[in-house]
């Protein structure tokens, strides 16, 4: 069964609550999405750990239930200017 939008984003929130998440659909079959996360507590952490924190939140879903989710994280000091 594939994923919704408002599943991932659903599963971020709730793992990483004060997180602004904005899903996007890749290629419009359900199964490669991209999202952006942006959390304070981010701050201090490196991409990869950023990452880690993202794709653990999805709880081995990402290459199972999710084919793809690509990944663009930020601490909110980070986006200032976007």
């Amino acid at each position: 069964m594939a994923m919704t939008p408002e599943d991932i984003e659903r599963l971020i929130k709730a793992a990483i609550p004060d997180s602004q998440v904005t899903i996007t659909d890749l290629a419009g079959d359900g199964d490669h999405y991209s999202a952006r996360v942006v959390s304070r507590s981010f701050v201090g952490l490196t991409r990869v750990q950023q990452h880690q924190r993202v794709y653990a939140a999805m709880g081995g879903r990402v290459g199972g239930q999710l084919h793809a989710l690509q990944l663009q994280t930020a601490a909110p000091e980070e986006t200032e200017g976007d």
